[in-house]
């Protein structure tokens, strides 16, 4: 695989501008499964509490609950944290051009 020079195009940034709601929604759906794990545990109230507290502060900086800084500029950092993240995987870039999916297949 070799180096793609990747200029942002307008239709990746459209799309990834309409996709990210969705999938943050996504994202957050999976995180309050967690918390439900969490809550409905056996054990006391104040180590369920202290531990969902925990969790919730850590899932706050993820890119999935939180995508600061959307600028074209940081278009494809941030498509790349979220695949770190979990947030999204390579195949949810399908819809984006080829250049792109290569460009992201060659940095991962």
């Amino acid at each position: 695989m070799e180096y793609i020079d990747y200029q942002l195009k307008e239709k990746d940034w459209k799309l990834f501008r309409q996709k990210l709601p969705e999938w943050q929604e996504a994202y957050m759906e999976k995180l309050v499964e967690e918390y439900k794990i969490i809550l409905n545990s056996d054990e006391r109230a104040s180590v369920k509490y202290w531990e969902l507290e925990k969790k919730v502060r850590k899932d706050r900086r993820n890119s999935g609950v939180l995508a600061c800084d959307i600028r074209r500029s940081r278009f494809e950092l941030l498509l790349l944290q979220m695949i770190h993240d979990g947030v999204i995987t390579s195949e949810d870039l399908a819809d984006f051009s080829a250049e792109l999916q290569e460009r992201i297949k060659f940095i991962l």
